[in-house]
């Protein structure tokens, strides 16, 4: 079984980007990205009404880093500190040493190759700090973008489950693409 240990939390930098904690003067943005229905349309669970609910869940993401469970950067463009989106390991495994890989972005940055940037280097901490043997990103099948972005990572398809999920009153559909360390490529 791995050990998962995020102290000290470690910031990530590529060509473009900050990847950085995320904290409480992120409110606003950790507020317009999970409340906007577009961002959340694929992601079953449900929008931040006020900022207090934003708060809270800035408050869950650093209870995961304490706790090991769990770790979210705030993507920033290098020069400017407010957040554009989150990413992160998700719903870890250390039993079976694999992570679930999630991340959003504010609408405005989409097509910029900034999930694509950022992805790269958060599969890289995945295999090379927390030695993960596989690393998942469970996705709607309608989430065109996000497929896009998995394949051009190296992400394959390992399965579609149909309607396995039960999210206000419909099943949804998942879709599960995986990258294994032995084809991860930095």
């Amino acid at each position: 079984m791995l050990t998962i240990n995020f102290h000290p939390f470690q910031n990530h930098e590529t060509e473009r980007l900050l990847l950085r904690r995320i904290n409480t003067n992120d409110v606003n943005e950790v507020f317009a990205l999970r409340s906007n229905p577009e961002i959340m349309k694929y992601i079953p669970r449900p929008l931040v009404k006020n900022k207090e609910e934003a708060l809270a869940h800035i408050a869950m993401m650093d209870e995961k880093i304490d706790n090991n469970t769990g770790i979210n950067w705030g993507i920033t463009v290098k020069g400017n500190d407010k957040i554009i989106g989150i990413i992160g390991h998700y719903r870890i495994q250390p039993e079976n040493h694999r992570a679930e890989i999630g991340y959003m972005l504010l609408p405005e940055y989409n097509g910029k190759g900034y999930i694509t940037e950022a992805i790269k280097v958060v599969v890289a901490y995945g295999f090379e700090q927390m030695n993960l043997h596989s690393i998942e990103a469970v996705i709607d099948p309608g989430n065109t973008a996000s497929e896009k972005v998995l394949l051009k990572n190296g992400f394959v398809k390992e399965a579609h489950i149909l309607e396995n999920e039960l999210w206000e009153g419909k099943f949804w559909d998942t879709v599960i693409y995986s990258l294994l360390r032995r084809n991860f490529k930095p």
